[in-house]
């Protein structure tokens, strides 16, 4: 029995919350079968009653001893991954290789794992502001300037990468190569605590002296100083 179907009760791959699914709105069958001489797919489709979208997935099964057994399971809609989007608060340019990163993920990790140190690289240089040229030399370069939790996991990227062995992850970034076990969506993970540290947390601090500034303008007071740019 497919996984996302009406009743069943998960993560929206949408918007992210946990629902329990519903028949789409268009009624009818919520799901079809298509059967060859030894082969049946399954395609389900079940909606979000949060935000509406519909999640389609695939079940593949194979004619064994008299009868069909699953064998695997894909979610053909959305392309996601699985994954939350990355915040409105990182820059566009890197979003979208980020997002485009978490929705390849299921379908090919060497292209995913390509396009999140196309990402790593870009998020180092611009906002942890790295001179070096090479991936590796900026990981080693922003440590000094992370939260330890979030600089080991960033160092971490180097050992899961077996960067020693495929020297190319560190000088050419966005080229698609062999991966290692779990590589892809760690390089994911880690972004998504440079994101927080980078952006979101800053843009969080910024409201908040805005904020606490209009009470002091509102009391006749001065306004609190901006932290120097690092």
């Amino acid at each position: 029995m497919p996984k996302f179907q009406p009743q069943y009760r998960g993560k929206c791959l949408h918007c992210q919350t946990i629902v329990k699914f519903e028949i789409p709105e268009s009624g009818g069958d919520w799901q079809t079968r298509v059967i060859a001489s030894r082969e049946q797919l399954n395609i389900a489709r079940a909606q979000c009653p949060h935000c509406q979208k519909l999640t389609v997935t695939i079940e593949e099964l194979k004619y064994v001893e008299s009868d069909y057994k699953p064998i695997a399971e894909h979610v053909v809609w959305p392309m996601s991954g699985g994954r939350a989007p990355a915040p409105q608060e990182v820059p566009y340019h890197i979003r979208n290789d980020y997002d485009e990163a978490s929705a390849v993920l299921h379908l090919s990790a060497k292209a995913s794992a390509a396009l999140s140190r196309r990402c790593l690289q870009t998020v180092l240089k611009e906002a942890g502001q790295t001179k070096a040229k090479d991936l590796s030399e900026q990981i080693e370069e922003a440590l000094i300037s992370l939260p330890s939790s979030v600089a080991a996991n960033l160092d971490a990227i180097r050992n899961i990468g077996n960067f020693a062995a495929h020297i190319q992850k560190s000088t050419q970034t966005g080229v698609i190569l062999d991966v290692e076990p779990g590589e892809a969506e760690w390089n994911l993970d880690v972004l998504d605590s440079l994101f927080d540290f980078y952006y979101v947390r800053p843009a969080i601090e910024k409201l908040k002296r805005e904020e606490l500034n209009k009470k002091l303008q509102e009391a006749g007071k001065p306004p609190m100083k901006e932290p120097p740019v690092s």
